[in-house]
């Protein structure tokens, strides 16, 4: 808005402060707060600040999760009552096709023992108890909107966003100036595609030798089911079926605790076809026989969707900059291969934390280099593991489904990890194809039982926005969507989003873009996929967006 800069603004000061309340900016406060107790440094402040209303609120996973680095960063985690009561068990892999459910060899990467399936909303709100015991202040409902740079152009902190700004940006009768916060270092953790993590990747050039960033939308639902069909720790992936064998991803079943069963589906969001639309595909996945009988007589009871980072150790950019550093999946650490992530989101964070910690103590003044960070990520077990699979996603976009497996395979058995090349990743939004190339996709409508549509979806996401602030899906051209996008595409935001936020409608009888902002569940798709990267997502009013409970 035109006038922010004139509003005089809060300052507060910290040693670190890290943006986003996730697994790695947790794990990396924690770290951090532990480092400083154990040298008897009880001065080092510590802040995190999380834009979801609370710690968890915008949190969404699978999720199986690995506790390799929970394992390192809090040993007696048992002890202290982490939310991880669900040991994972049974593991299937299946490709299905219309009718059929074929079972294959579970890849070794994706072997699920002294696993944990488990809401990592939860795991984070219990993470955050660990934090703030240690001393770190967190301070969730705050937005980071704006990253502060010094007189010598280093990170200095970020600004929280103004609360109370009118559609139009003018201040409306409950304005409240947002706040800076200062730090000598300060930590990105936004999660995959955060916009600030954007901003800094490319002022600094971070990406100068690295790939584009690739994607997956997944999107979830947490659904009860009948007491006997309840298999506790039980995990399935699938593959193949509703998706043709050219677009990249697949599905999971995970059964939790108390009858709940979390069902997934990721697509790649290097697909080809504009008419595809990933919920819709989800839908589809659930009519299949195999599914059906599952969730039949169930109740769905959550709803939610996120990008998540899919290009691996060639698409991570440069980590460190002047005044911070990226940590989690702001820098891409999931792990296509095993389908988890967040094992590696927290050591990256706790990696970052030593750096940075000793960068402190050995400069007391100023913000210090921490290109440590870098050199100890190359020397850990994480870039290890992301280096071992690096070929794996990327074989399935050259290679579709059937080369895909073939190459998994070989990479796997043969080379171990070990092959003497490395395959490119290319951006997402430069595979979509023009519409004049494929065929209108039929959906089929939903029932209101196991298939449902975007809008009541939402609903269960809990999602608000309050309606009169300035609408944070920005187009950088109003006349792209309908002139580029509609024309050439069909207007493929419509089918992308998982939330009904994008329509084209008719005003005096000549097509628009309608953006219902309102709907937002914060995925990031928009800002991925659309065609001509017309589209910036900035955060909304802090809070705002959707409240999962238990996701």
């Amino acid at each position: 808005m035109s006038d922010k800069h004139a509003v005089e603004r809060e300052s507060m000061e910290f040693d670190v402060l890290i943006v986003g309340a996730g697994p790695a900016g947790l794990a990396a406060a924690i770290r951090l707060r532990q480092l400083a107790q154990h040298a008897g440094d009880e001065e080092l402040s510590v802040c995190v600040i999380e834009k979801g209303s609370e710690v968890g609120a915008h949190i969404l996973s699978g999720a199986v999760i690995e506790t390799r680095a929970l394992d390192e960063l809090l040993p007696d985690w048992k002890e202290r009552g982490a939310p991880l009561n669900t040991p994972a068990g049974d593991d299937r892999f299946t490709l299905l096709t219309e009718k059929r459910a074929l079972r294959l060899p579970t890849p070794p990467l994706m072997h699920n023992s002294g696993n944990y399936i488990a809401s990592l909303g939860n795991v984070c709100r219990w993470l955050a108890e660990q934090a703030e015991s240690a001393g770190v202040d967190i301070f969730p409902g705050f937005a980071a909107a704006e990253v502060l740079y010094d007189a010598g152009g280093a990170v200095k902190g970020v600004a929280t966003g103004d609360m109370g700004v009118e559609r139009d940006g003018s201040r409306g009768p409950n304005f409240e100036p947002g706040v800076e916060l200062h730090a000598r270092q300060t930590f990105f953790g936004e999660g995959c595609h955060g916009s600030l993590s954007k901003e800094v990747i490319a002022r600094f050039d971070l990406r100068a030798n690295a790939d584009p960033q690739t994607y997956g939308l997944g999107i979830k639902e947490l659904w009860e089911i009948e007491p006997g069909k309840h298999q506790p720790g039980s995990v399935m992936h699938s593959i193949g079926w509703p998706l043709d064998s050219r677009t990249y991803g697949g599905a999971w079943l995970y059964h939790l605790e108390d009858n709940l069963v979390s069902v997934g589906f990721v697509v790649g969001l290097d697909y080809r076809n504009p008419y595809l639309s990933p919920f819709q595909e989800m839908q589809r996945f659930k009519t299949h026989p195999e599914i059906r009988g599952l969730l039949e007589g169930g109740r769905r009871i959550s709803y939610g969707a996120r990008a998540l980072v899919e290009g691996g150790v060639q698409s991570l950019p440069r980590l460190h900059f002047p005044g911070g550093v990226l940590i989690g999946d702001s820098a891409g650490f999931l792990n296509v291969a095993k389908i988890k992530g967040t094992h590696n989101a927290m050591k990256s964070g706790m990696v970052a934390a030593e750096a940075v910690y000793e960068a402190l103590r050995a400069h007391p003044e100023g913000q210090p280099d921490v290109a440590a960070y870098e050199d100890r990520l190359r020397d850990s077990w994480l870039w290890d593991e992301l280096h071992r699979v690096r070929n794996i996603r990327p074989g399935f976009a050259r290679f579709g489904l059937w080369g895909g497996l073939v190459n998994a395979a070989i990479d796997s058995y043969v080379f171990r990890g070990k092959a003497p090349w490395t395959f490119r990743n290319h951006a997402d939004h430069e595979q979509l194809q023009e519409k004049g190339k494929h065929r209108p996709i039929d959906y089929p409508k939903p029932d209101g039982k196991l298939t449902f549509d975007r809008l009541s979806s939402v609903q269960l996401s809990n999602t608000n926005h309050e309606e009169n602030q300035p609408c944070h899906l920005q187009l950088k051209d109003q006349s792209v969507p309908v002139q580029v996008n509609l024309a050439r595409f069909d207007a493929p935001e419509q089918r992308y989003c998982p939330a009904g936020v994008y329509e084209i409608v008719e005003t005096d009888g000549e097509p628009q873009l309608q953006i219902n902002f309102q709907n937002c569940v914060h995925c990031k798709t928009c800002d991925i996929k659309d065609p001509t990267q017309n589209i910036r997502w900035v955060t909304p009013q802090g809070g705002d967006g959707p409240n999962y409970p238990n996701m």
